[in-house]
């Protein structure tokens, strides 16, 4: 006979404990621990009637590719790597109100379209309110099949009933198992509804997609197993108060990691932005020192992006160092061979150091125009409107050379741009735009001299 048992587990980080202890020693936090029961047994239960599969050699394994489906959203379909691929299990995770549950009824309908059942299962809101909103967003369709339940058991019943090709569930931590004892959100619960969800994509080669909440510090919230359990883990990021949102993805099983998708929130709904290069250029001031224009890739697709920087003199003794979409360190390094190699007195000087648009760049190609917009912040030297600067600067002061450049100053060019400072190391090999001047540097000297004017 079974036999009950209870344990307590961390909310935050899944750490079990026999007995209760105000601190997790896992995370560290403080009044994690919630108590949960156990059943001694129900797994040797489970595993009686199972059939064991056989191993066979890699060699043996059919190779053939799943074909994709189209969800009708392009950016969505560009960051999955091409589409859903049946079976496929995706956690999509932002902020409150940032446009998840519209993001991913938009999909739903233009899939509905496409002539594939699609199943909404909404543990937050009626299905009167779903669709309320959907005739905001223009998303009615009768192949679009929306229930308002929290049973996985009772979910489990309705997608045998409808036979979906897609199954969205908003969100994971309202759902629950009635044989786990725990409440709704839970480390048991999420655990236990997650593996079931994925062996009902797994089984039936359904694709679902869940919602996850995120805490406070932005990372999705509930025991970080969940997120290695999924096939594909997306991040909505922007401002609620902005109009631009940021489709990322962080984990991608069938796809590249990055790739990043653009969509602008209006009144019907999330629109998607065809040429990013343009909104994140469309405001940038003119005359105006330690502004600097540079193009960085994200996955297959050049993105030209402004970089602001900002030096005025501090009366402390240590000056501020602050960097927003960009390594904190990385900045520091070239404000280091800045001072060292060109002699700017920076010791005395707090900086500040923004990407427009709220993007993050990781990949040093976007190096030298960082150097550029902190000199002519520094000498106040406003750099010119049409300039854009590539490549990478080590710690001698040289300017060392990027992959596809090519791409790059193709993107520069179709927006008009008509000067670019870039590497000697990447001068052969290819042909730049006639229309475009290209200046070609060695050294982060040089750079400056052509884009500051020495």
């Amino acid at each position: 006979m079974a036999k009950n048992k209870t344990k307590f587990a961390c909310q935050e980080c899944g750490y079990e404990s026999p007995k209760w202890m105000g601190r997790c020693p896992g995370c560290g936090n403080w009044n994690t621990m919630v108590e949960e029961r156990t059943v001694q047994g129900r797994g040797s239960q489970r595993g009686a009637g199972t059939q064991r599969r056989p191993a066979l050699p890699i060699t043996e394994v059919s190779g053939q590719k799943h074909p994709r489906s189209d969800t009708g959203v392009r950016e969505l379909n560009r960051v999955l790597g091409g589409g859903l691929v049946p079976g496929s299990m995706i956690l999509v995770g932002g902020d409150p109100g940032i446009g998840k549950s519209t993001l991913l009824l938009q999909a739903s309908h233009r899939l509905a379209e496409l002539g594939m059942p699609i199943l909404y299962v909404s543990g937050e809101e009626s299905a009167e309110q779903i669709r309320l909103r959907a005739d905001r967003l223009e998303s009615v369709h009768p192949q679009l099949f929306v229930a308002a339940e929290t049973d996985l058991d009772a979910v489990e019943a309705l997608v045998e009933e409808v036979s979906p090709r897609v199954l969205v569930v908003d969100s994971i931590q309202t759902v629950y198992l009635p044989d786990v004892t725990s409440a709704p959100g839970s480390v048991a619960q999420v655990r236990e509804c997650t593996g079931r969800l994925m062996r009902l994509a797994k089984g039936q080669g359904i694709a679902v997609i869940i919602v996850g909440h995120v805490t406070k510090e932005g990372a999705i919230a509930g025991p970080r197993m969940l997120e290695h359990m999924v096939d594909c883990v997306l991040y909505f990021e922007g401002e609620r108060h902005h109009t631009y949102r940021v489709l990322r993805a962080v984990k991608n099983r069938f796809g590249s990691t990055n790739e990043i998708g653009l969509f602008e929130m209006r009144t019907q709904g999330l629109a998607e932005v065809d040429n990013p290069s343009e909104m994140f250029l469309s405001e940038r001031p003119a005359g105006v020192s330690g502004s600097a224009v540079t193009a960085s890739m994200e996955g297959t697709r050049p993105v030209l992006i402004e970089l602001q920087a900002l030096v005025a003199p501090t009366s402390f003794a240590t000056p501020k160092r602050m960097a927003s979409g960009l390594d904190h360190n990385r900045v520091t390094m070239i404000m280091a061979v800045l001072e060292k190699r060109l002699g700017l007195f920076l010791q005395n000087q707090d900086a500040y150091v923004n990407v427009v648009g709220g993007v993050r760049l990781d990949e040093p190609a976007v190096d030298l125009a960082v150097a550029v917009s902190l000199a002519s912040s520094f000498r106040d030297r406003p750099t010119r409107p049409k300039d854009v600067q590539i490549g990478e600067v080590g710690l001698t002061g040289e300017v060392r050379g990027v992959t596809r450049l090519e791409q790059r100053v193709a993107e520069a060019a179709n927006m008009g741009f008509q000067r670019a400072i870039l590497p000697r190391k990447n001068q052969r090999g290819w042909t730049p735009p006639d229309h475009l001047d290209i200046i070609w540097v060695e050294s982060v000297e040089e750079a400056l001299e052509a884009a500051l004017g020495g």
